[in-house]
């Protein structure tokens, strides 16, 4: 039996109006599970990064759609949760609208929905979670602090507290190495180089990169480690309280609250940890310019800038920025690159002589029985 061809047609506009593919038509349903009996197996798979940004979102998903299966979830149910979310969200001093909590509860549902489809439990078209506008992520409202402004920040850690050597330790590891929060929290005993002062930082995406730092913190970090260690450096985070037990992201709400509560313009404006990466990388990019402050604040993505794969700073030029925004040497930063790179001239090489000129040039043949290059004399 022959296919006329405005049948074919007619079913290809079809399932281009309905969102299907050929492949969508071969699916055959077979049990699909619940939210509550699919999403621990999401959350086993995720990534240690993930399953902290996510886990809250996750847990709200499952109160709201626990006993609901994955298809009888729309994306109408799917932004009422996030309205909902947003009106019951902690008003914080840095909040800008409940964006953040429907960006991430979007993301969660996401998350949950690829497995699915990867999983072969829906199929492509029944995603509700990609149906549902991401939001527009608004422009960040930190920026670098002026000098006086850090110098505030800096007495006021040093002025009060429980442990100021911890916490004046911690803002100066922030603000020479313009590392994340998590990176200093997943520091080691054994992420200290003292002889190129160096650390090894592991952040966000599973990366792990050596930044350098000065002496002073060096020393100041290997003090720390030598009264406040347990003696297993591979395993053993190294930031510590006075009795011994790791720090946790609630030495910086500690920290931070202190700040807030002598400097009202800090309070006003959200100051945290963040803002002495936007004052270090700032200062870096400005003076160095921007492929080093890339480099000195870990950056991996390039958005597609194929340039920067081969610009790409390298550990001396981050000592040197480092040398001149904390005023002190550095073992790396003598190792820059030349200004000019020493480049062949060729009118420096000697004219050929006449016979030279006359005789005949090796002609390169390949070899029919191999692929190396063979010359005929």
């Amino acid at each position: 039996m022959s296919t006329n061809p405005a049948t074919v047609t007619a079913a290809r506009h079809l399932l281009d109006q309905l969102g299907l593919t050929t492949e969508d038509l071969r699916w055959v349903p077979g049990d699909i599970p619940t939210v509550a009996d699919y999403l621990p197996e999401v959350i086993a798979a995720a990534a240690p990064g993930a399953r902290n940004t996510y886990g809250i979102y996750w847990t709200y998903i499952l109160a709201a759609f626990g006993d609901r299966r994955l298809d009888q979830v729309t994306p109408t149910d799917i932004e009422a949760l996030m309205r909902h979310h947003i009106a019951i969200r902690r008003v914080r001093s840095n909040d800008r609208g409940g964006h953040s909590t429907a960006e991430h509860l979007l993301a969660a549902m996401r998350t949950l929905y690829v497995h699915a489809v990867n999983d072969e439990l829906l199929p492509p078209h029944h995603n509700p979670a990609a149906r549902v506008r991401k939001p527009r992520r608004r422009p960040s409202t930190r920026h670098a602090l002026t000098a006086p402004e850090l110098a505030a920040v800096n007495e006021a850690v040093a002025a009060s507290g429980n442990d100021t050597p911890l916490d004046t330790l911690l803002i100066r590891l922030h603000t020479e190495t313009a590392c994340r929060r998590g990176g200093a929290l997943a520091l080691r005993e054994d992420d200290i180089d003292p002889r190129w002062c160096l650390l090894r930082l592991r952040e966000k995406n599973d990366t792990t990169r050596w930044q350098p730092a000065s002496p002073t913190l060096i020393t100041a970090l290997l003090h720390h480690r030598d009264h406040r260690g347990t003696g297993h450096p591979s395993t053993q985070r190294l930031l510590r309280r006075h009795d011994g037990a790791p720090i946790t992201s609630r030495r910086y709400d500690y920290i931070w609250g202190r700040v807030r509560t002598d400097l009202p313009w800090a309070a006003t404006r959200g100051i945290s940890t963040h803002w002495l990466r936007h004052t270090t990388l700032t200062w870096v990019e400005r003076h160095f310019g921007h492929a080093i402050a890339h480099a000195y604040a870990g950056h991996t993505d390039h958005h597609d800038d194929t340039t920067s794969l081969y610009t790409r700073a390298q550990l001396p030029e981050l000592a040197a920025a480092l040398a001149a925004y904390t005023g002190e040497p550095h073992p790396l930063a003598n190792a820059r690159p030349t200004n000019r790179p020493a480049i062949y001239d060729p009118s420096t090489e000697p004219a050929p002589s006449t016979a030279q000129q006359r005789e005949p040039r090796p002609v390169p043949t390949t070899n029919s029985d191999s692929s190396s290059i063979t010359t005929l004399a």
